[in-house]
């Protein structure tokens, strides 16, 4: 009888070549996404498949019903997070855990945060079906309110503020009513916190939702990290006055000195190298009469990077063009920041990994940031995170026009799978 090490070290190779060789079963894949994009439309037939919605009940107890199939021991989280697990070889390895969202913006698309779900869900599924059994316990995790403020990753984080709860949605429920309405409960939110490294690694594949990877024929994102974001509320006083009798030279006009603080905003974004982009997306004048020169503008003025030293620069740009304004219109400038959210890099060795699965499936790929916020953002709070990009028609998302081809969804499921093999053979415990 031959030993039982050397017969394992002979089978090792071809056990090796059979994950090197596994695949999605890619027309599954799609039609499970396509199944899930009638979950939550509304009465002219759009998407409409907004968290806490009747149409998020049924979509998720579809989900539900997906990952019970793949074999995934699944389960509701206090905070309504749907978290399905599969057993490790080795289960004193700290579980790798990889998914996304299914729901949407309000008339929204049916492929932001759902091609990540289904394709964690069909990788799960593949593991399954081919009797692939990683060292690491898995986790798949479908995450609540993504679109609402990231809802089910930051409780996850524990980092959900107590007054989020109380915002309310366009369903009407308030996110705390909805937790409880999805099977969750609000008075155990301290019981689903994810303490620092009790997680491997998390993955996390999505759409781009922008038009680099279309623009230059590349099959995936290598997602370097995802921006920070930081938002400022922008007061600006003047003097309201007749607009008949009141002499151009001697006017105080708040709308005026705005519209040229937004020119500027624009400049000093584009004048720095760089990636960073500073955007005024609303703005709003008072009294708004059209025979009264306006004497107060109230607008927001948003700054996003890899690097809180550029928006810190950039913002102290802007803020010494203001000044400028004010000192030759007769105004003044006031900054209240209600946001500030930090940016979240990738673990390199995880870019690392998701670059060689990639490469090794003949798939074309580019480094590149996050301009928008993703749950993985706050998983690194709780480990190392990688994210995959695939490409979106146009750049559109958050629309029903949002579109990414079934070759696309394949590959970028694909790599997900071939990284999260990777990942357990070489994590370093």
């Amino acid at each position: 009888m031959k030993h039982p090490v050397l017969v394992l070290l002979f089978l090792l190779p071809a056990l090796l070549a059979g994950q090197e060789s596994l695949k999605v079963n890619a027309e599954r894949l799609n039609q499970t996404l396509g199944q899930l994009a009638e979950f939550g439309r509304d009465a002219q037939g759009r998407p409409n498949r907004v968290a806490f919605s009747d149409g998020d009940l049924e979509a998720r107890a579809y989900v539900v019903g997906l990952m019970e199939e793949a074999g995934l021991q699944t389960s509701i989280d206090a905070a309504g997070n749907i978290i399905g697990r599969r057993p490790g070889r080795n289960p004193d390895l700290k579980p790798i855990a990889f998914g996304s969202h299914i729901d949407m913006v309000p008339l929204g698309g049916n492929y932001d945060g759902c091609v990540g779900s289904m394709s964690a869900i069909e990788v799960a599924r593949t593991l399954e079906e081919s009797g692939t059994r990683t060292r690491h316990p898995l986790e798949v995790i479908i995450f609540t309110d993504e679109e609402g403020g990231l809802t089910g990753s930051s409780a996850l984080a524990g980092v959900l503020r107590p007054s989020a709860l109380g915002v309310v949605n366009s369903t009407g429920y308030s996110i705390g009513e909805g937790i409880q309405r999805l099977g969750g409960d609000t008075t155990r939110l301290k019981e689903v916190i994810r303490p620092e490294g009790s997680l491997a690694a998390f993955l996390e594949l999505h759409i781009e939702q922008g038009g680099l990877l279309e623009r230059k024929g590349l099959d995936i994102g290598v997602v370097e990290g995802i921006v920070g974001l930081r938002w400022w509320d922008v007061t600006i006083s003047g003097m309201a006055n007749h607009a008949g009798t009141t002499p151009m030279r001697m006017r105080q006009d708040a709308l005026l000195a705005a519209s040229r603080f937004i020119q500027a905003v624009n400049e000093e974004a584009l004048a720095m190298e760089g990636g960073q982009v500073a955007t005024v997306g609303r703005i709003d004048a008072y009294p708004g009469a059209p025979n009264v020169i306006p004497g107060k503008v109230l607008l927001s003025l948003e700054i996003r990077d890899l690097s809180d030293a550029v928006i810190d620069t950039l913002f102290d740009r802007i803020q010494g063009r203001a000044d400028s304004i004010a000192e030759s219109s007769g105004t003044q400038f006031a900054f209240t920041r209600p946001y500030s959210g930090k940016p979240a890099l990738t673990a390199p060795w995880i870019q690392e990994e998701i670059r060689r699965a990639a490469t090794d499936l003949g798939l074309s790929h580019q480094q590149m940031p996050s301009g928008a916020g993703h749950d993985a953002q706050d998983m690194a709070l709780i480990c190392p995170v990688g994210m995959i990009f695939i490409p979106s028609r146009g750049g559109i998302s958050h629309s029903p026009e949002e579109y990414s081809s079934p070759e696309d969804i394949a590959n970028g499921a694909n790599v997900l799978l071939k990284s999260l093999l990777q990942l357990d053979a070489t994590l370093a415990e």
